[in-house]
């Protein structure tokens, strides 16, 4: 993922905490909240809760990899914070994926196919 799609200052992550919708999911949370910019930008939260470092980074690559794989049917124009939550761990790709995709669905950031072509 560009650097530019990335959440990294710590003023981004309280405004969306202050102003951001939440939407859960047993896996994980998301945060979503407009940013005025032609392209989405994501953050990653995966607490030390989780677990020790290869738990917490594994965690962190399959919720990056399944955004990546979304990025391009979601309206762009937000912020997402995405925070993982226990039941996360040991997961396999599909699970996240479909997590993600689900929150993003509600959030009413995805695209319809008809309209993406």
């Amino acid at each position: 993922m560009q650097r530019r799609y990335r959440l990294r200052h710590t003023a981004d992550f309280e405004r969306l905490r202050r102003e951001g919708r939440v939407f859960r999911h047993p896996l994980m949370l998301a945060s979503l909240a407009q940013n005025h910019l032609p392209y989405n930008r994501y953050g990653f939260i995966v607490s030390k809760r989780i677990g020790r470092a290869v738990v917490r980074n594994r965690v962190r690559r399959l919720m990056r990899e399944a955004v990546r794989l979304l990025h391009p049917r979601l309206r762009a124009g937000y912020d997402v914070v995405l925070i993982a939550r226990r039941p996360i761990v040991g997961q396999p790709f599909q699970a996240v994926r479909d997590a993600v995709c689900l929150l993003f669905d509600r959030g009413g950031i995805v695209v319809e196919d008809e309209d993406h072509d």
